[in-house]
């Protein structure tokens, strides 16, 4: 997982940021992007955040906040709703690069085409997050960010259990949502909230 990297580097590259999102297919919340820019040393355990179990991906986590480069973006149901949710993640994506304290001089994303309107030098990957140990400790990083959140808006809205699945479209979830209606968080222009409200 360090092969783009380490071919960056030998091209005179140093500050290589990894970037990722979670949260584009939830009804609800907001879709979190983080941009990694690792350390010289290794950091144990960094997977793509779909591998790891929750704890593990939160043990991780903490080793990637205390060594590395870290930038956050997050972009709320609002914004998905004004620009749709390809165009939520990118800003997402862009705000966690302009988070970053560190400048990167190279951009390796996760994603088809997901070219960020940014003056760097940048590549998407599909599959990044497990090409690429920059994407994937960005990965987890936006992934347990987003939780994070989740767990949060699950004690201000209990009767939805966010904290059981995040936002994501289960059975659950939708069975709650067709008997108590959306909250505010979920997002008007994905179905099946759509139905279930009037979309001006």
């Amino acid at each position: 997982m360090f092969e783009y990297e380490n071919e960056l580097t030998q091209s005179g590259f140093s500050r290589i940021a990894g970037i990722d999102e979670a949260g584009r297919g939830p009804l609800a919340g907001p879709v979190v992007a983080a941009a990694v820019i690792l350390p010289e040393s290794p950091i144990q355990g960094i997977n793509d955040s779909k591998k790891l179990t929750e704890r593990q991906r939160e043990s991780v986590f903490k080793d990637i906040m205390l060594t590395a480069a870290v930038g956050i973006g997050i972009v709320h149901h609002t914004i998905i709703d004004k620009i749709n949710i390809l165009e939520a993640a990118k800003h997402a994506m862009a705000l966690a690069v302009n988070d970053l304290v560190i400048v990167p001089d190279y951009l390796l994303i996760d994603g088809k085409a997901m070219t960020l309107p940014i003056s760097i030098p940048q590549l998407s990957l599909i599959g990044g997050d497990s090409l690429s140990t920059s994407i994937a400790a960005a990965s987890i990083v936006a992934k347990v960010t987003r939780d994070r959140l989740m767990y949060i808006y699950d004690k201000h809205y209990p009767i939805y259990n966010f904290a059981r699945h995040k936002g994501y479209p289960t059975k659950e979830h939708v069975l709650k949502l067709q008997e108590h209606g959306p909250s505010v968080i979920h997002r008007r222009t994905f179905r099946p909230v759509t139905d279930l409200v009037h979309v001006p």
